[in-house]
């Protein structure tokens, strides 16, 4: 299905789709958003827009999934110059995970110091609503248990060192800063913080893996940002994630419920304009405070 499986992707040519980009656009951002399943309106948010559709861009994967956008944004978000993924790349559409972690490599090229990823999860943690946003304090990678890591393969240590640390995977200092601001804007009500873990999709869970997930640890379960996160702390860059609780996962086998994914796109529209209240207002505050930046 994708010519491109095999192909490695080396520095020079993430290199070249940077360089390609910061030709067409005088913006330079420092904070890269990346937008999950029906957040795409944070997008929407940056003043003096440049937007490039993934399909046009050299080496770019696309989006093939319903709710994802397909287009690369460049802009400022009160002030800030920031680039916005509308739309992400999974491993269940059939590209190597190489591939779906490029445009974090490609965001590092174009002087990203700090990513913003979101996601549409499913809740594991029995005190958890639909709505709720969970700050990811930390992951489980269950691909990458299995082998499938976005480092897999020759490592360039212009990228970064060949065994990266995670255990500080999600800056602190970020989870930190989106507590003070949730609770300025009186998202206190539905604000969490948790473990996600990431699994390959694109079947939802069944109730023994959902039970199985919830007993390791893992507070929400979805299908993406880890891979994104170990390839941006894997070149320097910080990094805060947070999940939007778009259904219960179901654990119990006398429940009537269903995952499905309308309802995530729902539950996105519905919380949508105050993620991206919390988000754009970090983004300034990331600017204001020297020891965030």
């Amino acid at each position: 299905m994708y010519p491109e499986a095999n192909k490695s992707y080396t520095y020079e040519d993430c290199k070249a789709t940077a360089d390609w980009l910061l030709a067409q656009t005088d913006v330079r951002p420092t904070v890269g958003v990346v937008c999950g399943s029906g957040l795409g309106g944070l997008a929407d948010m940056l003043k003096d827009q440049v937007a490039f559709n993934y399909k046009d861009i050299p080496d770019f994967p696309q989006s093939t999934v319903h709710g994802h956008a397909g287009r690369l944004v460049f802009g400022t978000m009160k002030g800030r110059p920031c680039v916005c993924m509308q739309g992400r790349f999974h491993l269940y559409e059939g590209y190597p995970i190489q591939k779906i972690t490029l445009p974090i490599r490609i965001f590092k090229l174009l002087g990203v110091e700090t990513v913003i990823l979101t996601n549409a999860a499913g809740g594991l943690n029995q005190d958890f609503k639909v709505g709720d946003v969970m700050i990811i304090k930390d992951h489980l990678n269950m691909p990458g248990f299995a082998g499938n890591n976005p480092l897999s393969g020759p490592n360039d240590e212009r990228f970064g060192v060949r065994f990266p640390c995670m255990s500080d995977a999600y800056d602190r200092e970020l989870q930190q800063l989106a507590w003070d601001v949730g609770h300025e804007l009186g998202y206190g009500e539905f604000l969490k913080e948790g473990v996600y873990c990431v699994v390959g999709g694109p079947s939802f869970e069944t109730i023994a893996e959902t039970r199985m997930l919830h007993k390791l640890g893992a507070d929400a379960v979805g299908m993406s940002t880890a891979h994104e996160v170990i390839v941006a702390r894997h070149c320097g860059m910080r990094v805060f994630a947070l999940s939007l609780i778009t259904n219960q996962a179901v654990m119990d086998y006398d429940s009537q419920e269903k995952a499905n994914h309308e309802e995530v796109l729902e539950t996105g529209k519905q919380r949508g304009k105050q993620l991206e209240r919390l988000v754009s207002t970090m983004v300034t505050r990331i600017e204001h405070n020297n020891n965030l930046v």
